[in-house]
Protein backbone atom coordinates (compact mmCIF):
# COMPACT_ATOMS: atom_id res chain seq x y z
CA UNK A 1 0.00 0.00 0.00
CA UNK A 2 2.85 2.51 0.68
CA UNK A 3 4.70 1.99 -2.80
CA UNK A 4 0.97 2.39 -4.01
CA UNK A 5 0.62 5.74 -2.44
CA UNK A 6 4.61 7.29 -2.94
CA UNK A 7 3.35 5.73 -6.71
CA UNK A 8 0.51 8.05 -7.05
CA UNK A 9 1.93 10.92 -5.21
CA UNK A 10 4.83 10.73 -7.79
CA UNK A 11 2.50 10.91 -10.69
CA UNK A 12 0.26 13.56 -9.03
CA UNK A 13 3.88 15.86 -8.73
CA UNK A 14 4.41 15.32 -12.69
CA UNK A 15 0.90 16.66 -13.65
CA UNK A 16 2.14 19.81 -14.17
CA UNK A 17 4.02 17.84 -17.14
CA UNK A 18 0.90 16.41 -19.14
CA UNK A 19 -1.61 18.77 -18.37
CA UNK A 20 -1.14 20.73 -21.48
CA UNK A 21 1.25 19.73 -23.98
CA UNK A 22 2.88 22.91 -26.18
CA UNK A 23 4.92 20.71 -28.49
CA UNK A 24 2.95 21.82 -30.99
CA UNK A 25 3.26 25.61 -30.33
CA UNK A 26 5.32 26.88 -33.57
CA UNK A 27 3.51 24.49 -35.78
CA UNK A 28 1.65 27.77 -37.50
CA UNK A 29 5.58 28.34 -38.66
CA UNK A 30 5.68 25.46 -40.57
CA UNK A 31 5.96 25.87 -44.40
CA UNK A 32 7.07 28.92 -46.66
CA UNK A 33 6.34 32.24 -46.05
CA UNK A 34 7.68 36.07 -47.59
CA UNK A 35 8.34 38.92 -45.66
CA UNK A 36 8.53 42.37 -45.63
CA UNK A 37 10.01 44.08 -42.12
CA UNK A 38 11.19 47.52 -40.91
CA UNK A 39 13.70 47.83 -38.93
CA UNK A 40 15.10 50.90 -36.91
CA UNK A 41 18.76 49.46 -37.61
CA UNK A 42 18.19 48.58 -41.32
CA UNK A 43 15.39 49.77 -42.46
CA UNK A 44 12.81 48.65 -45.11
CA UNK A 45 13.39 45.37 -46.38
CA UNK A 46 12.00 42.05 -47.21
CA UNK A 47 12.86 38.22 -47.27
CA UNK A 48 12.05 34.70 -47.19
CA UNK A 49 11.15 32.20 -44.19
CA UNK A 50 11.08 28.35 -43.88
CA UNK A 51 10.22 26.16 -41.27
CA UNK A 52 10.01 22.32 -41.36
CA UNK A 53 9.68 19.68 -38.69
CA UNK A 54 12.85 17.31 -38.31
CA UNK A 55 11.76 13.69 -38.00
CA UNK A 56 8.45 12.43 -36.30
CA UNK A 57 6.91 15.35 -33.72
CA UNK A 58 10.97 16.48 -33.17
CA UNK A 59 12.13 20.13 -33.24
CA UNK A 60 11.49 22.76 -35.77
CA UNK A 61 14.18 23.99 -37.66
CA UNK A 62 13.87 27.66 -39.39
CA UNK A 63 15.73 29.43 -42.14
CA UNK A 64 15.15 33.08 -42.33
CA UNK A 65 16.91 34.82 -45.31
CA UNK A 66 16.61 38.70 -45.51
CA UNK A 67 17.39 39.79 -49.41
CA UNK A 68 17.92 43.75 -49.47
CA UNK A 69 17.90 46.19 -52.14
CA UNK A 70 20.66 45.24 -53.80
CA UNK A 71 20.17 41.30 -53.56
CA UNK A 72 22.90 41.00 -50.64
CA UNK A 73 20.96 38.25 -48.57
CA UNK A 74 21.47 38.00 -44.26
CA UNK A 75 20.80 34.01 -43.68
CA UNK A 76 20.35 32.84 -40.32
CA UNK A 77 19.21 29.09 -39.35
CA UNK A 78 16.96 28.10 -35.78
CA UNK A 79 16.36 25.16 -34.14
CA UNK A 80 13.44 25.46 -32.04
CA UNK A 81 13.15 22.40 -29.30
CA UNK A 82 10.43 21.68 -26.18
CA UNK A 83 11.53 20.88 -23.21
CA UNK A 84 8.40 19.69 -21.38
CA UNK A 85 10.30 19.58 -18.14
CA UNK A 86 10.58 23.40 -18.27
CA UNK A 87 7.19 24.11 -20.04
CA UNK A 88 9.19 26.13 -22.88
CA UNK A 89 10.78 26.01 -26.13
CA UNK A 90 14.60 26.66 -26.55
CA UNK A 91 16.10 28.14 -29.48
CA UNK A 92 19.84 28.46 -31.16
CA UNK A 93 20.57 30.23 -33.90
CA UNK A 94 23.97 29.91 -36.26
CA UNK A 95 24.80 32.68 -38.10
CA UNK A 96 26.98 32.33 -40.85
CA UNK A 97 30.51 30.55 -39.43
CA UNK A 98 30.11 32.30 -35.71
CA UNK A 99 28.70 28.47 -34.55
CA UNK A 100 25.54 28.39 -32.65
CA UNK A 101 24.49 31.77 -30.95
CA UNK A 102 21.41 33.74 -29.89
CA UNK A 103 20.37 31.15 -27.66
CA UNK A 104 16.47 32.18 -26.12
CA UNK A 105 13.39 30.68 -24.63
CA UNK A 106 9.77 30.88 -25.97
CA UNK A 107 6.06 30.12 -24.70
CA UNK A 108 2.60 30.44 -25.80
CA UNK A 109 0.48 33.64 -24.04
CA UNK A 110 -2.78 33.48 -25.17
CA UNK A 111 -2.86 33.36 -29.28
CA UNK A 112 0.75 35.18 -28.97
CA UNK A 113 3.97 33.18 -29.03
CA UNK A 114 6.51 35.18 -27.11
CA UNK A 115 10.19 34.74 -27.11
CA UNK A 116 13.59 36.44 -25.15
CA UNK A 117 16.54 35.67 -27.45
CA UNK A 118 19.89 36.87 -26.57
CA UNK A 119 21.86 38.24 -30.24
CA UNK A 120 25.55 38.80 -30.82
CA UNK A 121 26.63 36.91 -27.52
CA UNK A 122 30.91 37.62 -27.84
CA UNK A 123 30.41 41.00 -29.68
CA UNK A 124 30.97 44.48 -29.53
CA UNK A 125 27.06 45.18 -29.37
CA UNK A 126 25.10 42.68 -27.40
CA UNK A 127 21.60 42.60 -27.24
CA UNK A 128 18.16 41.23 -25.76
CA UNK A 129 14.93 40.98 -27.74
CA UNK A 130 11.39 40.52 -26.93
CA UNK A 131 9.83 39.02 -29.90
CA UNK A 132 6.31 38.75 -30.14
CA UNK A 133 4.47 36.57 -32.74
CA UNK A 134 0.36 37.52 -33.07
CA UNK A 135 -2.51 38.12 -35.23
CA UNK A 136 -1.42 34.12 -36.08
CA UNK A 137 -4.23 33.32 -39.01
CA UNK A 138 -3.27 30.23 -41.47
CA UNK A 139 -2.04 32.68 -44.56
CA UNK A 140 -0.50 35.40 -42.40
CA UNK A 141 1.20 36.53 -38.86
CA UNK A 142 2.92 39.35 -37.45
CA UNK A 143 5.67 39.97 -36.18
CA UNK A 144 7.40 42.54 -33.15
CA UNK A 145 10.25 42.62 -31.38
CA UNK A 146 11.77 45.07 -28.81
CA UNK A 147 15.81 45.62 -27.88
CA UNK A 148 17.76 46.36 -25.55
CA UNK A 149 21.13 47.01 -25.84
CA UNK A 150 21.84 47.60 -21.80
CA UNK A 151 21.18 44.52 -20.54
CA UNK A 152 17.18 45.27 -20.28
CA UNK A 153 17.88 48.54 -18.58
CA UNK A 154 16.05 50.36 -21.49
CA UNK A 155 14.64 48.65 -24.10
CA UNK A 156 13.62 50.10 -27.71
CA UNK A 157 9.85 49.21 -28.36
CA UNK A 158 9.24 47.99 -32.29
CA UNK A 159 12.74 47.89 -33.11
CA UNK A 160 12.02 45.32 -35.53
CA UNK A 161 8.40 44.69 -37.47
CA UNK A 162 7.84 42.15 -39.61
CA UNK A 163 4.33 40.84 -41.55
CA UNK A 164 4.12 37.37 -43.21
CA UNK A 165 2.35 35.43 -46.22
CA UNK A 166 2.18 31.95 -46.73
CA UNK A 167 3.28 31.04 -50.04
CA UNK A 168 4.11 27.63 -49.67
CA UNK A 169 2.22 24.61 -47.25
CA UNK A 170 3.39 22.92 -44.21
CA UNK A 171 5.57 20.59 -45.16
CA UNK A 172 8.34 18.38 -42.88
CA UNK A 173 11.89 17.32 -43.45
CA UNK A 174 12.39 13.15 -43.27
CA UNK A 175 14.51 11.53 -41.02
CA UNK A 176 17.65 11.58 -41.64
CA UNK A 177 18.64 7.74 -40.62
CA UNK A 178 16.68 5.23 -41.85
CA UNK A 179 15.57 2.66 -39.30
CA UNK A 180 16.48 -1.13 -40.77
CA UNK A 181 16.13 -4.45 -39.42
CA UNK A 182 19.35 -6.79 -37.71
CA UNK A 183 20.58 -8.88 -39.90
CA UNK A 184 20.15 -12.22 -37.78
Amino acid sequence: MRIMRMAIIALLAAAPLFAQSHDKDFDYLLGDWEFTADSKQYGKFSGFWSAVRVGDGGPILDEYRAVAGDGANYVTRTLRAYNGRRNQWELVSTDGASGLQNFGTGHREGDEMRIEQKFGVGTATPSIWRIRYYNIQPDRFSWAADRSADDGKTWVTNFQRIEARRIGSAHAATALTKPTKKAP
